[in-house]
């Protein structure tokens, strides 16, 4: 019993924390989450004991999992039990990441002639950031037309008119990092 009533005095300090570290006041928070601006306070200062129905829509503001707010134990499988998705026309899409919203990573396994048809360029909020595992990837990007092979990679702001064509004889894979509010991804590369 001890034990979780120490699991639930930290969560006011995380839900602080996590606040913080995203730039939101209380008032933004509570636009989003529908809880007033003073019980927000109290559970941050633990003053409040938290309920599933207030971290449920903290959980969701914030873009973690509950477990993550509540610092839940590790069932001690750290594997993720990835659903493969058809979409596209046939091309396969492998989540390769857990957490909701924020920077999500994808292989993506696309079909020879895929997608077929003419260039049909399409815009979107987000950043994308694609990695050619194996095959040849043809990329218009604007007034820009490239074709990457194994082992390259191109990054870029997905409000700038896009589209991707498999532009090899067989399957091409390709491991995709996207920001959906437009965050860049953070490469290093190292100095002369």
């Amino acid at each position: 019993m001890e034990d979780f009533e120490d699991v639930l005095d930290a969560v006011g300090p995380r839900l602080k924390m996590l606040r913080v570290e995203r730039g939101t006041t209380l008032a933004q928070l509570s636009e989003s989450t529908g809880i007033s601006v003073s019980t927000l306070s109290r559970l941050e200062s633990g003053q409040r004991k938290p309920t599933l129905e207030l971290l449920l829509p903290l959980a969701r503001a914030h873009q973690v999992q509950l477990d993550e707010l509540v610092d839940a134990p590790t069932t001690g499988d750290p594997r993720i039990h990835a659903k493969p998705v058809k979409h596209h026309g046939g091309a396969t899409i492998i989540p390769l990441s857990k957490r909701p919203g924020g920077l999500q990573a994808f292989k993506q396994i696309v079909p020879k002639g895929w997608p077929g048809g003419e260039v049909t360029q399409k815009t979107h909020e987000g950043y994308d950031w694609v990695y050619v595992l194996s095959g040849k990837l043809r990329i218009v990007l604007g007034d820009n037309d490239f074709i990457l092979t194994a082992g390259e990679v191109a990054e870029f702001d997905t409000r700038v008119p896009h589209w991707f064509a498999n532009a090899a004889a067989g399957p091409t894979e390709l491991l995709c990092l996207y920001g959906p509010q437009g965050e860049r991804m953070h490469v290093r590369a190292r100095t002369r």
